[in-house]
């Protein structure tokens, strides 16, 4: 078995030096495999970390949470982005649990609740007001549905898109970040007639946001990404406040995250993504797996780590699980 040594390193942490050979609360070297611990006590840069189902995701990104708090980094510098906010909760308190109550003021949540907040703070630098007011999708397709009343496109004689399909390709498009009649024509190739109307409604419904001071959830996405990328103040305020960056679940990403995750981390290069690059359910919604193959080509001087030992299945599953995915890629 390959002997592991920890070397003296030395990183920097809210500007002072801080020795990686300083005593630790917690053993991290005998409570986590190998794989584990280069992903917890690998600081500096960017680190993408393969973590198959089974492998110790979670527990790994705790250990990371509590291993930085113990360097001396600030826990308001580490900002920690899951796809809940369940998620982010309970690997926090996990990490409390393992270390002490410092690591309950790590900024976790969702990337939309991260918005939220970010936004209100900034919200006259992207033409709205602080109040304004956020809409779920039932009250998105309501308005939209409002809107094709309006707009007489309810009473055509042929078929128009009723409220659900409408947000959808609305949603789609802003996802994927490709126009409306590319999605009319790829997935709703019945309603390429109506794709005149659908852009006519479409604009409807953006004036419609912007006179009431409304964001659904795919404006809050792009609009922290307008913030981010247009103003130059805000970004390197924002990025150099959190200095240490994890991003879940990454293969669930779609393509506006991936560029926040890089504009937050602009300043500093100090971003750890975990995913697992044979899944991904969120495709739909715009996810794309090459938010995870891009990302070394993304970020330069990337470290990649594979999580391989599986503590959830027996060894006939994995086999067979291999082949498959072997088998897959052929």
């Amino acid at each position: 078995m390959k002997k592991y040594t920890l070397k003296k390193e030395l990183f920097k942490a809210d500007d002072t030096f801080v020795d990686q050979k300083k005593n630790f609360l917690i053993d991290y070297r005998n409570q986590l495999n190998p794989a584990q611990y280069e992903a917890v006590s690998s600081v500096n840069g960017p680190h993408l970390i393969i973590a198959g189902a089974g492998t110790g995701k979670t527990r790994t990104i705790t250990y990371r949470v509590a291993y930085l708090v113990e360097l001396g980094v600030h826990p308001e510098s580490i900002l920690l982005l899951t796809f809940t906010r369940r998620a982010a909760q309970e690997m926090l308190r996990r990490a409390s649990i393992l270390l002490d109550a410092r690591c309950e003021k790590v900024a976790g949540g969702t990337f939309h609740s991260f918005a939220n907040s970010t936004l209100r703070q900034y919200a006259p630098l992207i033409g709205f007001e602080s109040t304004f007011t956020i809409l779920d999708q039932g009250d998105a397709e309501d308005v939209v549905n409002l809107l094709r009343t309006q707009m007489k496109l309810d009473t055509r004689e042929r078929r128009f898109p009723r409220k659900k399909t409408l947000f959808d390709i609305f949603s789609k498009a802003v996802n994927r970040l490709v126009p409306i009649p590319e999605v009319i024509s790829g997935e709703y190739p019945h309603f390429e007639q109506h794709t005149e109307d659908i852009l006519h409604l479409q604009k409807a419904y953006e004036m419609y946001k912007a006179q009431y001071n409304l964001m659904d959830y795919d404006d809050m996405l792009i609009y922290l990404r307008k913030l981010l990328r247009d103003n130059d103040a805000v970004r390197t305020k924002i990025s150099e406040r959190y200095k240490y960056i994890m991003v879940d679940e990454y293969q669930d990403t779609n393509r506006i995250q991936a560029e926040i995750v890089k504009l937050l981390s602009s300043r500093h290069e100090n971003v750890l993504v975990v995913g697992d690059d044979s899944q991904s359910i969120y495709s739909f919604r715009g996810a794309t797996i090459r938010n995870i193959l891009d990302f070394p080509e993304e970020h330069p001087n990337c470290k990649i780590i594979k999580l391989e030992e599986n503590y959830r299945s027996t060894q006939p599953i994995l086999n067979l699980t291999n082949e498959i995915l072997r088998r897959a890629r052929a």
